[in-house]
């Protein structure tokens, strides 16, 4: 690919000062694309050819617009792989629950891959883990190698990851809307710190990966419970302390609790083909761009996108001018020789 042919996706205002902390966003592929399929009527998005583009319009438009008000120096999007992994291999029931993929959603995360493709933006899987496992695994990483990290993603489970470093960017409203999870923002969420999360979610139980919750005992109990007792594990070894049929029910359910903590600590450590570091922001193929919006239909988009973006070679918008004039019979030898 010849310089001509490429564009640096960079913030609209520059690049990064050198003096400023790399900034690594990462994405949570699966989570964002179906929540963008059901922010946006299916009907609305179809190509000529009958595919629907719904979830990959909304992805895209909400990429866009990560690239121009978060101005990441890095970046990738984490995707799942499959349904197994080694916590559907620890407890079988796990996400169970979960629905049959809609017909109109199917395919679409490829092409959300093929986006991302001529973006050049890193699309990760790995074998046996969730894309969380990967955000957490690369989040441990930039932080300890001086980033600064955003992950926009729909999975709650990132609060954990919440320190002075990482922001999590969570779904508030379709995927054009997000509400900035910082330590602050989860205590005052939740009254607990990011630390403390986890053990709550333990208790509290999660319907969406068909974890169980205790009975009687919601949110509000759940978060009592941590903050009287500071931990899970303390709140476990005094679980005597705490009385009533609530606590008759935490004591019947304390296999269940231990089970959720153990499901829903996210994996820090998994091997990857890749380190932050590798995760730069790429020069994009403008051609396969245009050849790919063009696919599929995205014109609005496309124009958002070059509009949004800093161009290392930007489109040309205006043409050039061409001036000249006849020779006489016989001066072609002269002009020639003069130029």
């Amino acid at each position: 690919m010849s310089p001509s042919e490429k564009t640096t996706v960079a913030n609209a205002t520059g690049s990064t000062s050198l003096a400023e902390r790399p900034k690594l966003l990462l994405i949570d592929g699966h989570s964002m694309a179906y929540r963008a399929f059901f922010a946006l009527p299916a009907e609305n998005f179809k190509t000529k050819t009958g595919q629907v583009t719904n979830a990959v319009f909304g992805f895209t438009s909400m990429l866009i617009n990560l690239l121009r008000d978060e101005a990441p120096t890095h970046l990738a999007v984490a995707f799942d792989l499959s349904r197994k992994t080694f916590r559907s291999e620890t407890y079988a029931d796990y996400k169970a629950n979960r629905s049959t993929t809609p017909d109109e959603f199917r395919g679409q995360v490829d092409l959300v891959k093929d986006v991302l493709r001529v973006l050049g933006i890193p699309s990760l899987v790995k074998e046996n883990f969730e894309a969380d496992d990967i955000i957490a695994t690369l989040t441990t990483q930039a932080t300890a190698d001086g980033f600064d990290v955003l992950i926009c993603t729909g999975d709650r489970d990132a609060l954990q990851l919440v320190t002075e470093h990482v922001t999590v960017l969570y779904p508030k409203r379709g995927v054009s809307e997000m509400t900035r999870f910082t330590p602050d923002a989860v205590e005052e969420k939740y009254g607990l710190t990011p630390r403390q999360y986890p053990d709550f979610a333990a208790l509290r139980g999660d319907p969406s990966d068909n974890l169980p919750s205790i009975p009687g005992v919601g949110e509000k109990t759940a978060a009592k419970w941590i903050k009287q007792f500071g931990s899970l594990d303390d709140l476990i070894d005094r679980v005597d302390e705490v009385k009533g049929k609530v606590g008759d029910a935490l004591r019947a359910h304390l296999s269940s609790v231990q089970l959720n903590r153990q499901l829903t600590e996210l994996i820090r450590d998994v091997e990857l083909e890749v380190a932050p570091a590798g995760l730069e922001l790429r020069p994009w193929d403008r051609e396969a761009v245009h050849a790919l919006f063009d696919e599929l239909e995205f014109r609005v988009l496309r124009d958002r996108l070059f509009a949004t973006l800093q161009s290392a070679e930007p489109e040309a918008d205006e043409g050039f001018e061409v001036s000249g004039a006849a020779l006489a019979p016989g001066a072609l030898g002269a002009w020639l020789a003069a130029h």
